[in-house]
C-alpha cells in the first residue's frame, strides 16, 4: 500500500509551522487538528500549519511536503493505535474504540489519497476557508525521470 512520509528539503519547516514534524513520520492530511479554530485566530505559525501542513504521526507537527512510499499493514495497524491514542489525549474522544475508528477514516483518506500516485513522488496540501467549511486542494509533483528507481527522496545539506 502507497502511504505518505514526511519529507524536509531544507530548514524552512522547522521556521514556519508552531511544531515541525520529524523527516520521514507517516503523515495524515491532519485537517481535523483545525476543527476548534475561527478564520480570524488563522495568523502566523498556525496558519501556515492550517494553509499548507500535512500532519505527521509521531510528533504531530506539520510537513510542508511528503513523499509516497510502501507500508504494509502491520504499520496501518501501529499507525491507527498511535492516532487514535492522540485523539483520545489531545481531542477528547469518547473512547480508544472511537478514536481508532475516526483514526482510520483519515489514515482510509490517505490511502485513497497516495494509490494512484507513483511511489517517490512528493504531495503539498493547501487548505482555504470557504462559506461551505475548509477546503483541501492537492497537488502531485512526479518523481523526476532522472529519479526514476530510487524509492524515496533524499535530501542532503549544503555546506
Amino acid at each position: 500500500m502507497k502511504f505518505a512520509r514526511t519529507i524536509r528539503f531544507d530548514k524552512s519547516d522547522l521556521n514556519i509551522f508552531p511544531l515541525a514534524s520529524e523527516e520521514g513520520e507517516l503523515a495524515v492530511v491532519g485537517t481535523f487538528s483545525f476543527y476548534n479554530i475561527k478564520a480570524e485566530d488563522l495568523k502566523g505559525k498556525v496558519k501556515q500549519a492550517f494553509s499548507n501542513g500535512f500532519m505527521g504521526c509521531s510528533t504531530f507537527g506539520y510537513s510542508t511536503l511528503v513523499s509516497l512510499v510502501n507500508i504494509s499493514e502491520e504499520e496501518i495497524k501501529k499507525l491507527q493505535n498511535k492516532l487514535g491514542q492522540y485523539l483520545v489525549d489531545n481531542y477528547g474522544a469518547p473512547s480508544i474504540d472511537v478514536a481508532e475508528k475516526a483514526a482510520l477514516e483519515e489514515i482510509n483518506f490517505m490511502l485513497d489519497l497516495c494509490k494512484d500516485h507513483e511511489l517517490g513522488s512528493l504531495l503539498s496540501l493547501s487548505r482555504d476557508w470557504s462559506e461551505e467549511g475548509i477546503k483541501e486542494k492537492f497537488r502531485n509533483l512526479p518523481k523526476a525521470d532522472s529519479c526514476a528507481e530510487q524509492k524515496i527522496w533524499t535530501v542532503v545539506d549544503e555546506d
